[in-house]
């Protein structure tokens, strides 16, 4: 028996995806100076499904479009139990002069935004950086960063969790989980 309850179901989350995808088509037009940067590992289900809702909406065949790792940014990599194991970063252009989009799946006390900033940092000087997140957990925030685009904002207790899954990666459909406690989590 699952322990999580489900705040966002597959159609739902259909619905969300093409709400973002056409407030970013408002803001960017057909992304000429614009590039979108995936937070890996789990901000990149996110921006990989953002990227290719937009080329099918637009009928374009690409954005500018990048996979950044930040686990060496983290302020607390030094002080797990465990040895991190780092994604690959995967950007082979400079962010100088776009306006980039950063995805990421959950923005909950702003930590891992403020390393992704920290990393982009090394590719060059944007005009201008703005923040997509799927679920905006807003009253957990530990740093003042706050997301433009969100999918779902969810209030919860701080030892709530909140899970994404994706379909395809052993999942049957896209959903959203919120948990009583980490623990919960199977």
């Amino acid at each position: 028996m699952e322990k999580g309850r489900i705040i966002l179901d597959q159609k739902r989350f259909s619905i969300i995806i093409d709400r973002i995808c056409h407030q970013l088509i408002e803001r960017y037009d057909r992304f000429d100076q614009c590039c979108i940067i995936g937070i890996q590992p789990r901000g990149v289900f996110l921006s990989d499904r953002i990227c290719q809702r937009l080329k099918e909406i637009l009928g374009i065949d690409d954005i500018l479009y990048g996979k950044l790792d930040i686990t060496f940014y983290r302020d607390d990599f030094r002080t797990r139990t465990q040895p991190l194991a780092a994604s690959v970063t995967q950007m082979d252009f400079l962010v100088d002069g776009y306006q980039v989009i950063l995805v990421d799946d959950v923005l909950y006390t702003g930590r891992t935004i403020n390393a992704a900033l920290t990393a982009l940092n090394h590719y060059g000087r944007p005009d201008r950086v703005e923040l997509l997140a799927l679920v905006d957990r807003r009253f957990n925030r530990h740093l003042p960063i706050q997301s433009d685009y969100v999918g779902l904002t969810v209030d919860s207790v701080d030892q709530a969790y909140v899970k994404v899954e994706w379909k395809g990666e052993d999942q049957l459909e896209d959903r959203v989980l919120l948990y009583a406690h980490k623990k919960d989590v199977e």
